[in-house]
């Protein structure tokens, strides 16, 4: 199994970025999939999932900001991020969700910095 996000950089508050995460090795279709993001000395937080059915669920600070979705077809899950704020900067990561725990080992995460 291989989950590699990308597309993270530095933008200034107000700004977007679009994360990316490949994955490789697992059924991508059949799963639930979500993005977390993790600040240097905090736990990693669930930000944002979506069901193979395309459900979607999103923390409250992200819900009308972000939007997660998938392209099974490129075994892609994509995160949308608009009017970053700086508490939105952390390190984030795709994984597979079951019952609201992530399932394998993590993968290479994108850093994402908002500036003030």
């Amino acid at each position: 199994v291989q989950l590699q996000a990308s597309g993270g950089g530095l933008v200034q508050a107000g700004g977007s970025l679009r994360l990316s995460c490949a994955a490789s090795g697992i059924m991508f279709s059949l799963y639930t999939m979500a993005w977390f993001r993790q600040v240097p000395g905090k736990q990693r937080e669930l930000v944002a999932s979506i069901t193979s059915s395309t459900i979607t669920n999103y923390i409250d600070s992200v819900k009308g900001r972000f939007t997660i979705s998938r392209d099974n077809a490129k075994k892609t899950l994509y995160l949308q991020m608009n009017s970053l704020q700086p508490e939105d900067t952390a390190v984030y990561y795709c994984n597979r969700l079951v019952r609201g725990e992530p399932v394998y080992r993590w993968g290479q995460g994108t850093l994402v910095t908002v500036s003030s």
